[in-house]
C-alpha cells in the first residue's frame, strides 16, 4: 500500500477531511491524494500559494511573518496550514514551502531547504494543534520536490 493509500484509507476510517497548502511542490501532494480512489470522501480542495500575494490573499499568511522569517520558514508554514484549514474548513491541513533550486538558496537558507507544516483540530481540547518540520535535502528540483511530497505524506499518517 502506498503512503497516499493509506492516508486515505485511515482519513476515511476516521472520518477526517484534509486540505494542502502548497509552494514548492505545485499541488503534487494534492495529486497524490486524489490518485486514490475515494479521495473525494475526505479532500474537498487545495490551495497552491507559490507567490507570497498568494500566501497572504488566500491563506492569510501575515505579511510580517514573510518579512521577519523568510517565506522558507516554521512560522509561514504553520500559518499557511492554518489558512488553509480555516479556509477549507477541513480537520487537517498540511502546508510546505521551501527551496527546491537550482536558484534562490542561501548560505542561511540553500537548496533543498523544506518546510512543513502541519495544523489539525484537536476536538478534544477545542482547539487547534500545529506543528512545522525542518528539512534539508539533497538533489536537482525533481528529487526535492518529490522527497517533500513523502515527507508530508509521512507527517499526515503521523497526525491521523
Amino acid at each position: 500500500m502506498t503512503l497516499e493509500e493509506e492516508a486515505v484509507k485511515n482519513l476515511l476510517a476516521k472520518n477526517l477531511t484534509i486540505t494542502t497548502a502548497e509552494s514548492c511542490t505545485g499541488g503534487l501532494i494534492a495529486a497524490r491524494i486524489i490518485d486514490v480512489s475515494g479521495a473525494s470522501g475526505c479532500f474537498n480542495e487545495g490551495y497552491i500559494t507559490y507567490a507570497n500575494e498568494a500566501k497572504v490573499r488566500l491563506l492569510g499568511v501575515r505579511e510580517e511573518s514573510i518579512r521577519e522569517f523568510g517565506v522558507v520558514s516554521a512560522e509561514v508554514v504553520e500559518e499557511m496550514a492554518e489558512g488553509a484549514l480555516n479556509k477549507a474548513d477541513a480537520d487537517m491541513a498540511v502546508a510546505v514551502s521551501g527551496i527546491a533550486g537550482p536558484l534562490g538558496g542561501s548560505k542561511k537558507k540553500p537548496v533543498g531547504t523544506v518546510y512543513i507544516g502541519l495544523c489539525r483540530r484537536d476536538k478534544a481540547i477545542g482547539r487547534l494543534a500545529k506543528r512545522s518540520y525542518h528539512f534539508q535535502f539533497d538533489g536537482d528540483r525533481t528529487e526535492i520536490r518529490n522527497k517533500t511530497v513523502e515527507e508530508a505524506l509521512k507527517i499526515i499518517l503521523s497526525a491521523i
